[in-house]
């Protein structure tokens, strides 16, 4: 089932431990590592497409989580032309993908990798919100970026305050200021208006980049006046 542009509709699903560390899965007989998603079929919504792939690609029910929240919008990939069948070129660009953030309620023992008769995971492990996209396939970093920005405003400042600085998370497609941060997240009809702290956190953190900015250049700039004047 594709949009009229050529995308796939596709939930992704990021599911945290009471640590805030995430479900991170190894593909079955590869070496990349990534969240469960899958396609959401016809006549489904995100959210019933999200536990129908919770369950077979992680053995969880609907009652072994909790919905934190999910991305406002589509984010979009495209795949690669020697990833797409010949059949589909031309046709198919890639996944347009609706995020959720869950909190798993149950046991860790109630997660299984082989509920469906085909597997997409061979290996899992806990590890910090912040993953290693350097580990994802290239065509889908941005996506598990941008995913990660935007869903990380529903945690603690300090999680906010632990994403990295390293290549990949340079930059961001998410735009972060205070009315972004401030969400309003629809969970089983229940709104939940989240603080402005991880805001306020970031404001003062560029503030203080500023500063160390504008105090290297004024000693970069004194520092050559003193050494033309003992030229």
């Amino acid at each position: 089932m594709l949009d009229r542009e050529g995308y796939r509709p596709n939930v992704g699903i990021i599911l945290l431990n009471q640590n805030n560390e995430v479900f991170w899965a190894k593909r079955i007989r590869e070496k990349s590592w990534q969240f469960p998603q899958g396609g959401i079929q016809r006549g489904e919504s995100p959210t019933k497409a999200m536990f129908r792939e919770l369950y077979e690609e992680v053995g969880l029910k609907p009652e072994h989580v909790k919905i934190l929240g999910r991305t406002r919008t589509w984010l979009r990939y495209n795949v690669p032309d020697h990833f797409i069948r010949r059949d589909s070129k031309g046709i198919y660009k890639g996944q347009k993908q609706i995020w959720f953030l869950l909190r798993l309620v149950a046991s860790e023992s109630s997660i299984s990798l082989r509920a469906s008769a085909t597997p997409e995971f061979d290996a899992w492990k806990w590890h910090p919100f912040w993953v290693p996209l350097e580990a994802v396939i290239e065509f889908k970093r941005t996506v598990y970026r941008d995913a990660l920005d935007e869903l990380v405003t529903l945690l603690s400042t300090e999680v906010v305050a632990q994403r990295p600085g390293s290549l990949h998370y340079a930059f961001s497609s998410v735009r972060v200021s205070s009315q972004a941060l401030e969400l309003n997240v629809t969970t089983a009809g229940t709104t939940q208006t989240k603080s402005r702290g991880a805001a306020r956190t970031a404001k003062k953190a560029a503030a203080k980049s500023g500063r160390r900015n504008q105090n290297y250049l004024r000693r970069r700039h004194q520092a050559r006046a003193a050494n033309k004047r003992s030229d």
